[in-house]
């Protein structure tokens, strides 16, 4: 089981803040298509994760226990 942790506009449109799913050793990029088929209303490529709060390619596996948290990008003035 992994914790995925959902900010900003991904939390309004889920309307959850937090996921605990059963996708253990997929790739971050694999975790993006996965929650865009189960969400079709997610845009999720172009967005940065962290796993475990550390930054984190689309090519690194997520594994059991793990928090992947999606990070949208950051506007303001």
């Amino acid at each position: 089981m992994i914790k995925i942790l959902l900010f900003a506009h991904l939390q309004e449109t889920i309307g959850q803040s937090e996921l605990k799913v059963d996708v253990s050793d997929y790739t971050v990029g694999q975790l993006k298509d996965w929650m865009e088929n189960q969400y079709p209303q997610l845009s999720l490529q172009n967005m940065m994760a962290a796993v475990n709060e550390e930054f984190a390619t689309d090519d690194m596996i997520v594994k059991d226990g793990d928090t992947v948290a999606f990070i949208p990008p950051i506007s303001g003035g």
